[in-house]
């Protein structure tokens, strides 16, 4: 059975695939997540976040360029931009504790980024949090 961390895995996959220019990822989101096994409630929740964060993109987008010192979002790296795209959506939509969301998305970038990532993603969405808390 899949782990709320590996559905965000999935739906960091899935926004780096559309952010690179695969605009019909929604087309295949059900066969990527059975082909990394994410099913049931782990599949409505990686479902929810992608489509939340697809209906949100604009105001996510704003909320981290406003906590970007150097740079804009459509500067950074993908699996940058997705890891932050996601953690800011969980941070303004959902009821999940900020420290958990936070920590989540240091885990992502460890495993999925550059070695400056973690410190970078957890700079911006702590700024974010705290603005929203």
């Amino acid at each position: 059975m899949a782990t709320r961390h590996q559905s965000r895995e999935s739906v960091i996959s899935l926004l780096y695939a559309k952010d690179i220019g695969n605009e019909n990822i929604g087309k295949f989101v059900d066969d990527m997540l059975e082909d990394k096994k994410i099913r049931n409630k782990q599949k409505e929740f990686a479902l929810s976040l992608f489509e939340g964060i697809g209906k949100n993109l604009e105001a996510i987008d704003n909320e981290i360029n406003k906590h970007l010192k150097e740079y804009k979002v459509h500067e950074l790296g993908h699996i940058e931009r997705a890891i932050l795209r996601l953690g800011t959506y969980e941070i303004l939509k959902t009821d999940l504790d900020n420290a958990v969301i936070i920590n989540e998305a240091i885990e992502l970038s460890k495993d999925l980024a550059s070695d400056t990532a973690p410190k970078f993603v957890n700079g911006v969405l702590d700024a974010i949090a705290k603005e929203h808390s």
